[in-house]
């Protein structure tokens, strides 16, 4: 907090709520986060310096999240423009056969997003297979975009993502305790995405023989990319050694926690050194070294959004932090009689369906509300995971770019995509319940 600055409580609110309007307007959500920061200290009472000092300590808060989201654009370049992500997905889509068609897609999805990749790129990377597979076996764009969906937001949770990254830093402990305690609620979210496109597989259209023949390798546009679908894709073997890396080295820490193994334990070595590393040693392995440069700009141009957009939601942050919003909740919550448990779940929901963003949501969710979530006794790992799980609910609203990115994907019009949008948020309150169960009465 910002030393001799108190914001009333209603003013933060006012300044949230004007932050989500611009968004919804369209203005670009850093810039609308940063501008219903200042709407907020303004009108809170705070001076035009108070109000500086709140936005500035409030990106400074999210700096540490900046950096490793930084280190993950390394590993999310080499497995992007590697062709290792593409030949993961294409491995497991053929393995499983067509008897496992949605199974496949969805699983497919989830571990390219496991393995580092955003979920808009991994959608797009397994749609043009989808809208083939589809189109062979007359399954509906509905079942198809669900399966995606719902197995990438299974995948985000327990990846090195953005929003691992930022629900770890926001409570304190290391990404690989909220990748490995996210595990059970993605397994869960992964079977009731199945199960709700096995149960769409009939309802609408299935892909036509032209939609499926444009898949190719798709950009962000939907247009086919005739250099990326004629390149040569490294084995499965190759594509796989720099996330095995990556999961390995992340996972000795908690797997010598869990195991009481001391000399595990004393592997402290933060995710800002381990991305990077494994990326680069993949990237050799699959002999395209020469590259490096290359693809670690490509991975660094795909994190700048979310580096910008984790500033004006730190900004935001700020102001939330200090004003007395989070005790007038946490009052509010005693009142109800409600387990204060919820409320890292909760926020989590809320923050992302305001920010049509799970990385956004949370980091809202953690910098505004973390101090009072402990208070209740929740532990710093209960509270990444629920968190996370709850941002994954109500993330992929029309304000935001994942649904239209995915909608493209799909060949889908908007009026189709919306159909998808209550399927896609039964599965992250399925990983939402599981997780708060898991850590609330188990």
């Amino acid at each position: 907090m910002v030393e001799g600055v108190s914001i009333a409580w209603w003013a933060a609110l006012a300044g949230l709520a004007v932050a989500i309007v611009l968004i919804l307007k369209k203005l670009n959500a850093t810039y609308a986060l940063l501008l219903g920061a200042v709407i907020g200290c303004l009108i809170g009472g705070a001076s035009l310096a108070q109000t500086v000092n709140v936005v500035v300590a409030g990106g400074q808060s999210v700096v540490g999240t900046i950096v490793r989201v930084l280190a993950a654009g390394v590993l999310a370049g080499v497995m992007m423009e590697s062709g290792a992500a593409d030949r993961i997905a294409k491995t497991i889509v053929a393995k499983f056969g067509e008897s496992l068609a949605i199974f496949s897609l969805a699983f497919a999805t989830m571990i390219i997003c496991a393995v580092g990749v955003f979920i808009p790129v991994a959608v797009l990377i397994v749609a043009p297979i989808a809208l083939e597979v589809g189109n062979r076996l007359g399954i509906s764009k509905l079942a198809l975009l669900v399966a995606l969906s719902g197995g990438g937001k299974a995948g985000n949770i327990i990846s090195p993502n953005p929003n691992t990254i930022a629900a770890a830093s926001g409570f304190g402990i290391q990404p690989s305790a909220v990748m490995v305690g996210s595990f059970i609620p993605a397994v869960c979210g992964l079977a009731m995405t199945v199960l709700l496109a096995t149960l769409l597989r009939n309802h609408g259209a299935a892909p036509t023989l032209a939609e499926a023949g444009n898949g190719g390798d798709t950009d962000t546009a939907g247009t086919a990319d005739p250099a990326e679908s004629s390149r040569e894709l490294p084995s499965i073997g190759r594509a796989l050694v720099a996330p095995v890396i990556a999961i390995v080295l992340l996972l000795v820490n908690p797997i010598g926690s869990v195991l009481g193994i001391g000399l595990l334990t004393k592997f402290q070595v933060d995710a800002m050194y381990i991305l990077p590393f494994a990326a680069v040693v993949g990237l050799f392995v699959m002999g395209q070294g020469r590259h490096l440069l290359d693809y670690t700009k490509a991975g660094l141009a795909r994190m700048t959004d979310v580096v910008l957009i984790l500033i004006g939601a730190g900004a935001i942050g700020g102001l939330i932090t200090n004003s007395d919003l989070s005790t007038q909740i946490v009052n509010l919550i005693k009142a109800w009689g409600v387990s204060g448990s919820l409320l890292a779940p909760l926020a989590g929901i809320l923050m992302a369906a305001a920010t049509a963003s799970t990385s956004t949501g949370v980091i809202l969710g953690s910098s505004s509300f973390g101090s009072s979530i402990l208070d209740f006794g929740v532990t710093p790992v209960a509270a990444a995971v629920t968190m996370q799980a709850g941002a994954t609910v109500i993330d992929h609203l029309p304000h935001g770019n994942y649904f239209h990115v995915s909608g493209q994907a799909m060949k889908m019009t908007v009026g189709e995509r919306m159909k998808s949008v209550p399927f896609e948020s039964i599965v992250g309150l399925t990983m939402t319940i599981v997780a708060t169960l898991v850590y609330t009465v188990f």
